[in-house]
């Protein structure tokens, strides 16, 4: 019982700084978290999102096609606590308290329930969560999702049926955000040749129909629709040689000492530039894991050889969202190799101090410094009373202005999909809006 009351602890601790000024810092949602706020809203109100389709499995949006499973969290967030960016926000905070728990149970299932705790100490304790896990970033369901995958294919040894259900969570995962459409399938392939076994037939027959029926939605979204053209805007371009070399160098990017240990990413909407991601402090521990791990030859070994693929596959490498799945490995791997007392116990006061001072300049410096990468500007314009019965000219600078105007209007999804006007769909797939009702959406 010992272990669950610390445990208890640490989730507490997870959840306060998460949840404190969560509405404030950042100062604004940014345009996918408006979106995702909007179409939640609209779903919830009119059973349609903003383009008018009925219960969507992928909601076109900006043209990129958000995926659904973040989007109703986020209406059935809204059903409970009301219209606003705690609705939004909320369920990434639920999502990745459930991947401290998966983070929990699968490095109790690997090792022991000490081991187990270190782990979400870890998890708890270091940057590379604290933004992420606190913004409605639909990674934080994917992660969660894949993370109860991964448990239940652990537990399906003893019972074989949670083979089953492992299937369906990674599922969900591959609704939840893109990068798991990459991580999900492969790690399935490589649990399936593990638990191939006769007297299984059944369940591996069901699981195996269960996800090639997800596909087919997602095979018409990239093969009949713009999903294509999303997958070409991000991707690397050039000849396959080409390809071949920046996946290589954005890959091991990601093992760089520069982006785990000092300057994290570059972009603010993932992490509060010029901070390690993880303590270095925490690097020896983790390898003794790694040696672990590899001795025992744990999944966990592949998890960490997938979380970055996907992430290596765009242009922008290393990059701390779409690698995040790392994290929680990283954390599993800290304890698994957290049996050296002087250096753990090392180890969490330096990485308690490195927080410490992560969070102090976050809550004090972040909105100062980076108000404009969260288009704080529109929600300043947006809050205010407007009168919309004269024509209102918006500038179009940030991108995507018009989302800002529907969510912070809280617009009448009805109304809107009645008056909208479209630009012409950009060569990449993107759609912009030029009016609805009184407003007008100009370059200047």
């Amino acid at each position: 019982m010992k272990q669950y009351f610390f445990l208890i602890l640490v989730c507490l601790l997870f959840l306060v700084t998460r949840l404190v000024k969560i509405t404030q810092i950042p100062g604004s949602l940014y345009w996918d978290e408006a979106s995702i706020g909007y179409n939640a809203h609209a779903v919830l109100t009119t059973g349609r999102d903003e383009w008018g389709e009925w219960l969507p499995l992928h909601f076109r949006a900006f043209g990129e096609f958000k995926l659904p499973v973040y989007i109703y969290s986020v209406a059935l967030a809204e059903a409970v606590v009301g219209y606003g960016e705690l609705a939004v926000r909320f369920p990434a905070v639920i999502y990745s308290l459930g991947s401290l728990l998966a983070v929990y149970f699968i490095t109790k299932k690997l090792a022991d329930s000490t081991s187990a705790l270190w782990a979400t100490v870890f998890f708890t304790l270091s940057p590379w969560g604290l933004l992420i896990t606190r913004v409605g970033y639909e990674m934080t369901a994917g992660t969660a999702f894949f993370l109860l995958a991964w448990l239940f294919f652990l537990k399906s040894k003893e019972k074989p049926v949670l083979f089953l259900f492992s299937g369906l969570a990674h599922i969900l995962a591959m609704y939840s955000y893109n990068s798991f459409r990459v991580i999900s399938p492969l790690f399935f392939l490589f649990s399936l040749v593990f638990f191939l076994k006769k007297q299984h037939i059944l369940i591996i027959f069901l699981s195996m129909l269960l996800l090639f029926v997800s596909f087919i939605p997602i095979y018409k979204l990239y093969r009949y629709d713009a999903g294509g053209a999303r997958l070409a805007a991000v991707s690397l371009q050039g000849s396959l040689p080409s390809k071949a070399l920046q996946f290589s160098k954005n890959y091991f990017s990601h093992f760089s000492p520069k982006f785990l240990f000092f300057d994290g990413d570059t972009n603010p909407r993932s992490n509060f530039p010029k901070f390690g991601l993880i303590s270095i402090f925490s690097t020896l521990i983790i390898l003794l894991g790694l040696v672990a791990a590899i001795k025992r030859r744990h999944s966990i070994l592949l998890i960490l050889i997938l979380a970055p693929v996907a992430a290596s596959l765009t242009h922008e490498s290393p990059h701390a969202l779409r690698s995040f799945l790392m994290f929680p490995a990283l954390s599993i791997l800290f304890g698994l190799g957290a049996r050296n007392r002087i250096l753990l116990v090392t180890a969490v006061i330096f990485m308690a101090l490195q927080f410490e001072n992560y969070t102090y300049n976050f809550y004090q410096q972040y909105n100062y410094l980076y108000s404009k990468d969260w288009q704080l500007s529109y929600k300043q314009i947006f809050t205010q009373p407007i009168d919309q019965t004269k024509p209102l000219e918006v500038s179009d600078e940030y991108a995507q202005p018009y989302v800002f105007t529907l969510y912070y209007q809280k617009y009448d999804p009805v109304k809107f999909r009645q008056t909208v006007v479209y630009n012409p769909v950009s060569e990449w797939g993107f759609s912009t809006v030029k009016s609805f009702g009184n407003f007008v959406f100009v370059k200047k």
